[in-house]
């Protein structure tokens, strides 16, 4: 039987790469996914391969960092299909990149709302469920940013290690109540957004294959084999972690 056969999850960010990789695994365990994105075009084409494939699964469209609609999106889950066991908060965006004292403090605001704050605010109406509803499994999604800082990328290794820490001590305050809350931590993986970069910076692409310990790029479903394990019940003893996947950069 599928490891999440009869459970009800929503991942956020998930029209296009790593998130939309998520909701399609976790629909193939069993899930019935709301598929969740600013954009309703790649939402429901994410929907539709779910739907396609066999699985259950709604597309909704919302901006995460607006708290109405992120509590309207839980609503939605739990409307479509009856309760909210699996979440998967993905969804990030960098406003900016380059040298700190370059940036304005609306780009570096911006961003640590767009990868941070909407992070907490998912978790805040995930959670609230979630404890009037015999608990659940909350995996966010982090970046190797976080762990050992990105020169000219601040803001976003910044609010990503916020996410890292945001993880943790909610995992530790309600762990005895029935919520498992843990990290994926990916290193860099061939979405379509990281495939436009390559193409505009070729020798980029081959340092950074280069970084990771098994000298190539990770696939978005690699991501999302690690989000199934720490959603599903093998991972029953498992909380307040950040799992790394990254060829083994991280440790080079």
């Amino acid at each position: 039987m599928a490891e999440l056969t009869g459970k009800s999850a929503l991942v956020t960010g998930a029209g296009v790469g790593i998130g939309r990789a998520i909701a399609c695994a976790l629909a193939r365990e069993g899930a019935s996914v709301l598929v969740v994105d600013f954009n309703g075009d790649t939402a429901e084409e994410t929907a539709g391969l779910i739907r396609a494939g066999g699985g259950e699964a709604r597309a909704h469209v919302a901006d995460v960092s607006d708290e109405a609609r992120v509590a309207t999106m839980v609503e939605a889950a739990v409307s479509a299909f009856g309760g909210l066991q699996v979440a998967c908060n993905s969804a990030a965006v960098s406003r900016g990149s380059g040298p700190i004292h370059g940036f304005t403090r609306e780009v570096f605001d911006q961003t640590l709302e767009l990868c941070l704050t909407n992070t907490f605010l998912c978790m805040k109406h995930e959670i609230a469920h979630m404890l009037e509803h015999g608990g659940g499994s909350i995996v966010n999604i982090s970046s190797n940013a976080s762990l050992r800082g990105q020169p000219y990328n601040t803001a976003y290794a910044a609010a990503k290690s916020g996410v890292n820490l945001l993880t943790k001590s909610s995992a530790s305050e309600y762990g005895h109540k029935g919520i498992r809350i843990n990290a994926v931590s990916p290193g860099v993986i061939r979405t379509p957004g990281v495939e436009r970069y390559f193409e505009e910076q070729p020798k980029i692409a081959e340092g950074l294959k280069q970084a990771a310990a098994m000298r190539r790029l990770g696939e978005p479903e690699e991501i999302a084999e690690a989000v199934c394990f720490l959603a599903s019940d093998r991972a029953s003893f498992i909380t307040g972690q950040l799992l790394s996947v990254d060829g083994g950069a991280a440790v080079k």
